[in-house]
């Protein structure tokens, strides 16, 4: 005697060994013996064998048509042998009743289980209706992801999942039909998802694929700005007695600060720096308020910016020259000779602006043999003159070595900065990755660069320490000290800089490019408004939780921006090394990264790479190295030592030591794609 009895969900049949009131003793055709419940057991029969039925039933159930069922079946709970003497016969033979069961059992739209095994009910007709529509959708958005998947692999994109790229890649909806298309058509033709999209002319180019995942993480939204008003400072505020100027970039067009200087030559002079003053008209919570909080930075790279506030703001507040700017300046008296501080005083008010000098157009001229005197060429064009000039780079220099003494070891510029210039005519628009690129080199620390650099760190240490005297919370950044993997930190505390070397720096001198400097200006203007009543007046109170809220979002910001402009700079370099035809390149080893593999850095390029062939090799010793290909995809590019260049290889080496770890540029680049059922995953 056999059974049919039903287990977790699936049938089963055996031999009946033996049996009791409550259950059976069941012999599976595997020789498996299990012990079934009699609640559980179905149907008892003496043939067809149980592996002939359950096969027999199985084919036989794709014959019952299931409407026809559902009208023969009554309206009342019915078990599946009744169905089956009403679809086949009165004289249903085993398999046909084992048939009814499999197809009741696999309809559930149709039928509904009873209250016991082997029962069924009929669903509502209106139930019934909607799983058909269900059922046929289903149908056809599988019919789709077929067709889309063969679309993919015969080397075309349908237009759904052109438009949904990115989001498929990145941030997906795995349920998405376009989403499961990519999955199929990649798993079928066993290529990784980036590569069959790109084979398939989904993505236009490299450059277009980095640009648009750039958009598409950062500015979902466009970078467009709505049309607003910038608001019209209203203060009466007094002209200052300076003739003020700026040292920027040629391209810069926030121009967020200038500097001036009284008294020269009578002993006590007084520096100037002086601050565009949005905070003057801007309030928080204003409409151009919310643009800069959810932008919080000006984003740069190579021949592009996408700017934190729209040009029509920045250009209301820029300290534009020939004008009166309002401004928050930071006077700062210092003895002629000493150069030490005797006083600091902060204003409102408005600063005649004389020039915006450029430093890239100045740079070869504006050296520190003509500031000393050593070159005595005479630059007439150059409208602020060599004592000015020449003062504040004394005073930099100054400035520079005390700060070198609290940080407990020199500042070394042993690398230049690297300038990119595409070959275009306007920098209005984003490039199309196509362009000439143009690298050049700038040494760090030069003359007009350490005079602005160090005139702002006074700004933001100085403001910084006078918040915290007043009681006004600022946003302040922090290194406890400079001990490796000691971070810098965002707060609201006046905390030592130890990187910097100073006791406090509250990021104030850009407001126009930076939301926290907006902030700290807010307050700043109050302590200036209200002296000791300041900590009542200003806009963010301490403990204020909008602050930290600022500071969480602005550094999340400040670090993709950051991440986005290595990322598109490495891609620059990288078009560079394609069209000047690089095939070499002198570097210098800086990490060893195991396996053989060696992290270098190119001596004439902004470039780090890895490389293999550098083994016997010291950190710090110079290679000469062999290029492969580059992958502008991945931002990659790889390397094989052909040479070991003398040099000092220990004196590179302490050179290394010196910079920190956490800032070595970018990389090979990993892109991260969320097909978590593709075939391979994609990373470079």
């Amino acid at each position: 005697m056999y059974v049919l009895f039903e287990d977790a969900g699936k049938f089963m049949a055996g031999r009946i060994l033996s049996e009791a009131e409550a259950s059976a003793q069941v012999e599976l055709d595997s020789g498996k013996r299990v012990k079934v419940k009699s609640a559980h057991l179905l149907l008892k029969f003496d043939k067809p064998s149980p592996a002939n039925l359950l096969s027999d039933a199985a084919a036989l159930s794709q014959s019952i048509e299931l409407e026809l069922a559902y009208e023969c079946a009554p309206d009342e709970e019915f078990g599946f042998g009744d169905l089956a003497k009403d679809y086949f016969s009165t004289n249903a033979s085993t398999v046909e009743q084992v048939a009814s069961l499999l197809r009741l059992h696999e309809a559930p739209h149709y039928f509904r289980r009873g209250g016991s095994k082997g029962r069924f009910k009929k669903a509502p007709a209106e139930i019934v209706q909607q799983a058909l529509l269900a059922i046929e959708k289903k149908k056809q958005v599988q019919a789709l992801i077929e067709a889309w998947s063969a679309e993919l692999v015969g080397g075309s994109c349908p237009e759904p999942i052109r438009e949904q790229l990115y989001k498929i890649l990145f941030r997906p909806d795995k349920n998405a039909p376009e989403y499961k298309a990519v999955v199929e058509a990649s798993k079928s033709s066993q290529t990784a998802p980036l590569a069959l999209l790109q084979s398939a002319g989904a993505i236009a180019s490299a450059w277009d694929f980095h640009w648009q995942r750039f958009l598409f993480d950062l500015f979902p939204k466009g970078t467009g700005f709505p049309a607003l008003q910038a608001p019209a400072i209203t203060d009466a505020l007094p002209l200052a007695p300076v003739q003020a100027f700026s040292i920027d970039d040629s391209h810069t067009t926030e121009i967020d600060d200038a500097l001036s200087l009284q008294g020269l030559g009578t002993g006590t002079v007084t520096v100037g720096i002086h601050i565009a003053a949005p905070g003057l008209a801007l309030t928080p919570g204003s409409p151009i308020d919310q643009l800069g909080r959810q932008r919080l930075s000006t984003v740069y790279m190579p021949g592009y910016k996408i700017t934190m506030l729209p040009d029509s703001v920045v250009q209301a507040y820029t300290l534009t020259e020939g004008r009166d700017c309002p401004a928050v300046s930071l006077y700062v008296t210092f003895s002629e000779d000493t150069l030490e501080v005797q006083a600091s005083e902060t204003r409102l008010e408005r600063v005649p602006i004389l020039v915006n000098l450029r430093h890239d157009q100045l740079d070869e001229r504006i050296t520190r043999e003509w500031l000393e005197g050593e070159d005595q060429s005479d630059h007439a064009d150059v409208p602020v003159s060599r004592a000015t000039l020449g003062f504040f780079w004394r005073l930099a220099q100054t400035l520079k070595a005390r700060r070198e003494v609290v940080r407990g070891k020199p500042e070394t510029f042993n690398r230049p900065d690297y300038s990119f210039k595409l070959d275009r005519p306007s920098n209005d628009t984003p490039p199309t990755g196509e362009e000439t690129v143009l690298i050049g080199t700038r040494k760090r620390g030069a003359p007009l660069d350490l005079m602005v650099a160090e005139a702002m760190i006074l700004a933001n240490s100085t403001w910084g320490q006078w918040l915290a005297q007043l009681g006004v919370p600022g946003i302040y950044r922090s290194q406890a000290s400079m001990a490796p993997g000691v971070k810098v930190r965002m707060g609201t505390k006046a905390l030592p800089h130890a990187g910097i070397g100073v006791p406090s720096y509250a990021w104030s001198t850009s407001p126009l490019r930076r939301y926290t400097d907006l902030v700290n200006q807010w307050q700043i203007i109050a302590c200036a408004r209200h002296g000791a009543t300041a900590a009542l007046a200003a806009p963010f109170k301490p403990k204020d939780a909008e602050l930290f809220s600022i500071i969480s979002g602005f550094d999340a910001a400040y670090s993709a921006y950051n991440s986005v402009q290595s990322s598109m700079e490495r891609y620059w370099t990288l078009r560079h090394v394609q069209q000047q035809g690089i095939e070499e390149l002198e570097a210098s080893l800086v990490k060893e990264m195991g396996g053989g593999i060696w992290l270098v850095r190119a001596d004439t390029l902004p470039l780090m790479f890895s490389v293999m062939g550098a083994q016997s090799l010291p950190r710090g010793a110079r290679v000469r190295v062999k290029l492969a290909e580059v992958d502008l995809m991945a931002l990659d590019v790889r390397g094989t030592v052909t040479e070991h260049l003398d040099a000092d290889a220990q004196a590179l080496m302490e050179a290394e030591d010196s910079e920190d770890e956490d800032n070595l540029p970018a990389g090979p680049v990993t892109i991260a794609v969320d097909l978590s059922d593709s075939p391979q995953d994609l990373s470079a």
